[in-house]
């Protein structure tokens, strides 16, 4: 890895040196399809840097290994959708989906053995491209090109349609991904080449509410909002509902492009149509394509590696991946929808959603500290705000909601590490408070902690998993505190760093499910790990007996 930074001197009788030539793109490195098999469960589609859109395909296909809505293994397409997830094991999101077809209204997804109950088509990897920032494909059903392109809060469609006295674009409210459904949406028209609208779901994110605002580069022909009462496709006029689709119709000419502008938004659809115009004010596809090409390019230069063009995919790929998320969560004039379910206006950094945090405190954090410091400040401004907004730093958050998914408090190394080192963007006195306030709560096993120094087994899922990841979060408490002069805080603190010795069977030589203080859970085995259901959080004691970074010396004696 390669970081260089030059020096020029000019001195009197020494030529002027030429100007060094731009550096190559780097995008071309990165394979967006890769971690799309087997379960990497990754985004595929159009986005920018830690944009908040992120523009692309849905398969027919659902369940664990389509996370994402979309798997390498999968022929069918039924619709683009503006938000997805990458790489997470439980799927959401997947928000406002848009499918361009001809011929009969249909209003059902349908199925590949039954395709002709909905809008359903297949397509060919052959005939489907994609790099950073653009995505397309083409539509074997409809002989329809799909491009697609995205700005941070707005998704870019370019349609090749046939010559076609009906030329639909399906907007399909109800569909999401994974464990998303829709509880409430709305579609309603504008004008003649404006529709918005908003859509409300529950799934892994218990209350989601997205507004969005549709512009077309070509007068709406016809439109129809239709609610579907069941399962065979019965469908009543409506604006709002569960289960609502609209229908825009238009003719279009053999090769005809339709192109067409999401703006998404939190707060309003106000505010998703004033993102439009802030983001995408024209009409030139390419330009926006190019773009952002422009700015993932800069991101991945950032970093630059000599290397077999094999290793330079496989490096700009996985530095590609660390910026799909966390994603923005705010509008362009700086409003976001926060846990409290507030509105809030000028905040003073940008909001940010989709904190992985215990997938992501050990390293991409820190990555972030040297790549990303102007966003380093705004995901710790996010996570205090989140503080001030649900009482605790976040776990797992998501659109504006709380899932508390996995274990430990992983925020806390993330500010902790921001405020050692140097990061002023944000309130270090309330930083404190809120690592300090979010380790003195008594849920998932804290109050066994404070009173014993260790989880009992009985009384706790995934207690070891919790009390490791606990000990290392307080560590960092620790420092934060000595560095503040927090004398009394830092010794408390630095005591509950060793709790992880409360899990070390010194006779068996591993880290183990402790009863009481003379009582460790029988049976035992290194091996194993029942999902959810041990003492151990996506692993065995084999793994995290060596899960103690803050005194790796302590673990060898």
């Amino acid at each position: 890895m390669a970081c260089g930074l030059a020096t020029v001197a000019a001195t009197a009788g020494t030529p002027p040196r030429k100007a060094p030539r731009a550096a190559a793109s780097l995008t071309h490195y990165v394979d967006p399809y890769i971690g799309t098999g087997f379960h990497g469960h990754v985004f595929l589609g159009a986005n920018v840097p830690f944009g908040g859109v992120q523009l692309g395909p849905v398969n027919r296909s659902e369940g664990w290994d389509w996370c994402s809505g979309y798997h390498y293994s999968d022929s069918t397409i039924v619709g683009f959708s503006h938000t997805h997830l990458s790489g997470t094991g439980i799927g959401d999101l997947g928000d406002v989906a848009v499918m361009p077809t001809t011929g009969e209204v249909r209003v059902l997804k349908g199925t590949p053995k039954n395709p002709q109950r909905g809008f359903i088509s297949l397509f060919s990897h052959q005939e489907e491209s994609v790099r950073p920032g653009y995505y397309s494909v083409r539509l074997k059903r409809y002989n329809i090109k799909a491009e697609l392109t995205a700005t941070e809060r707005v998704g870019f469609h370019q349609y090749t349609f046939p010559k076609s006295d009906a030329a639909h674009l399906v907007f399909d409210l109800q569909q999401g991904i994974g464990w998303d459904l829709a509880t409430d949406t709305h579609l309603e028209k504008l004008n003649d080449s404006t529709l918005v609208g908003y859509r409300y779901s529950k799934g892994w994110a218990a209350d989601q509410r997205l507004y969005f605002a549709a512009v077309f580069s070509k007068p709406i022909r016809q439109f129809t909002s239709l609610q579907v009462t069941d399962s065979l496709g019965t469908t009543t006029p409506a604006a709002t509902g569960n289960r609502l689709k609209g229908v825009v119709t238009f003719t279009t000419t053999e090769g005809e492009k339709v192109k067409l502008k999401v703006g998404i938004s939190p707060v309003s659809t106000t505010n998703a149509l004033a993102n439009i115009r802030a983001e995408i004010p024209g009409w030139n596809f390419a330009k926006t394509a190019a773009q952002a090409d422009a700015a993932w390019n800069q991101e991945l230069q950032k970093v630059r590696v000599q290397a077999d063009p094999a290793r330079m995919k496989t490096f700009y790929t996985a530095l590609y991946h660390t910026m799909v998320a966390p994603s923005i969560f705010n509008d362009h004039n700086g409003d976001y929808w926060g846990t409290d379910k507030k509105v809030h206006t000028n905040p003073g950094f940008t909001n940010l959603t989709t904190f992985s945090l215990w997938d992501t405190y050990r390293a991409a954090h820190p990555l972030f500290t040297l790549l990303q410091p102007k966003r380093v400040n705004d995901m710790v401004s996010t996570m205090l705000a989140i503080y001030q907004q649900q009482g605790k730093l976040p776990v797992w958050h998501l659109m504006a909601n709380e899932t508390n998914c996995m274990v430990g408090y992983s925020a806390v190394p993330v500010v902790v590490d921001a405020y050692l080192k140097g990061f002023k963007g944000f309130d270090a006195n309330l930083a404190y408070e809120a690592v300090k306030t979010t380790a003195m709560r008594d849920e998932f096993g804290l109050k066994s902690v404070k009173a014993l120094g260790f989880i009992p087994a009985d009384s706790e899922v995934e207690n070891v998993s919790k009390g490791l990841e606990y000990a290392i979060d307080d560590w960092c408490i620790a420092q934060m505190a000595k560095k503040m002069g927090k004398t009394d805080d830092y010794a408390y603190f630095s005591k509950r760093a060793q709790n992880y010795q409360n899990y070390f069977d010194k006779r068996v030589g591993f880290m183990r499910g402790r009863v009481s203080q003379t009582e460790w859970r029988t049976p035992f085995s290194p091996f194993s790990s029942v999902h959810m259901k041990s003492d151990f959080t996506e692993g065995n004691a084999w793994q995290y007996t060596w899960l103690v970074p803050q005194d790796v010396e302590g673990l060898i004696g």
